[in-house]
């Protein structure tokens, strides 16, 4: 019941990325990319089709050899997903994978080499349609700006960014967006807004190698989250050492805190105290684990006892009150005649987020219809 935030979006350049829009006020693509050997088909389009479940936009994936390249193209063919191929140095493979239908590339023109090899990339792209990812990483910079610096600052990475941006810019080719990952948060987040000012090319938003999912998430958080509400970025990955999935969710969830996009539950749960009337962490835990694959936006507001409860429950499309052996049921912030058992609470509330979740998916579905 909560409405979209405010936020007013930097502009920036339209791309495309397979059918996935970036840029110019489109909805923020969530990525991530496989952690899969490439070359084990298999097990990649099934980290692939576990991404999808999740709502995941674009899927990044490493080609390292022109062997990685074969398989890329059995994996393609299997999955719906844009896919991005990830390839530094050797220019071929991204030519070779171009031939294969990828949709975008991740490779810096100034890494593979002579300018005869940039241009055959980069012609390929403009011929076939193909965005490029200038992927600009604070621990691998140039090594005459690491001189010129003497450590990873903002100006260095966005000495970096334009410097592959201008070859680009040289061969009259605009089909790109830029990212400028570090590791820390605030080299990061100001390595962006200096980025944001100079070039109207969609922005990929990250905090690179952020370190494991609890850990990873809270620097993630911050520093997308800062990004984000100035109006920076146009599309975002959330760089774990976990399974890629958490990265997704994570994603979602950072989004979902901003108001920027919904997409499935938000829930809305009080810590517990000695108040509580029933198990308020037990079943939260049980709900967001049964209600993975809802993904209409709802507020569900589950608070322990009646301090809190009704204030939240008023704003949420489903509440749930504590109280004594039964729960005070909400809906569209009215407390309703009906009443949960305390005892069956995640029975019922799941029975009731469902039906709720199909009758606005029904309602969305006529709207469109009759529009």
């Amino acid at each position: 019941m909560h409405s979209e935030t405010p936020i007013v979006r930097r502009q920036s350049k339209r791309i495309y990325v397979g059918n996935v829009p970036i840029g110019d006020g489109a909805p923020i693509a969530v990525q991530s990319m496989t952690n899969t050997k490439t070359t084990d088909v298999d097990a990649t389009v099934k980290q692939i089709e576990a991404l999808q479940r999740v709502g995941v936009d674009i899927v990044r994936v490493s080609v390292p050899t022109m062997e990685a390249a074969e398989s890329f193209k059995l994996i393609k063919q299997r999955v719906s997903v844009p896919l991005v191929a990830d390839i530094h140095f050797d220019y071929r493979i991204a030519l070779q994978v171009a031939e294969y239908g990828v949709d975008c590339l991740r490779i810096n023109p100034g890494n593979i080499g002579r300018e005869d090899r940039i241009r055959a990339v980069v012609e390929c792209a403009r011929d076939k349609n193909i965005p490029i990812r200038i992927g600009i990483n604070g621990g691998s910079l140039e090594k005459d700006i690491q001189e010129k610096y003497g450590e990873p600052t903002p100006e260095a990475l966005v000495e970096s960014a334009l410097r592959h941006v201008e070859i680009l810019d040289r061969l009259n080719f605009d089909n790109f967006k830029v990212s400028v990952k570090a590791s820390d948060v605030f080299l990061a987040v100001q390595s962006y807004r200096l980025l944001a000012k100079q070039i109207i090319q969609p922005l990929h938003l990250g905090i690179t190698e952020a370190g494991g999912a609890r850990s990873g998430s809270v620097k993630s958080a911050i520093g997308l989250g800062m990004l984000l509400a100035e109006g920076i970025g146009d599309t975002l990955r959330i760089s774990l050492a976990a399974d890629p999935v958490e990265e997704v969710k994570v994603g979602f969830d950072i989004l979902k805190a901003l108001r920027i996009r919904s997409r499935g539950i938000n829930f809305i749960a009080c810590p517990t105290c000695s108040r509580q009337e029933f198990d308020v962490i037990g079943t939260v835990n049980a709900l967001e684990q049964r209600l993975e694959d809802i993904i209409t936006p709802m507020d569900v507001s589950i608070i322990g006892c009646v301090v809190n409860g009704p204030g939240e429950a008023l704003v949420s499309d489903i509440g749930v009150t504590g109280g004594h052996n039964k729960s005070g049921f909400y809906e569209d912030g009215e407390r309703q005649r009906e009443r949960f058992d305390n005892d069956k609470m995640i029975d019922q509330l799941e029975a009731k987020i469902r039906a709720r979740a199909s009758m606005m998916d029904q309602s969305k579905r006529i709207d469109i219809t009759q529009e």
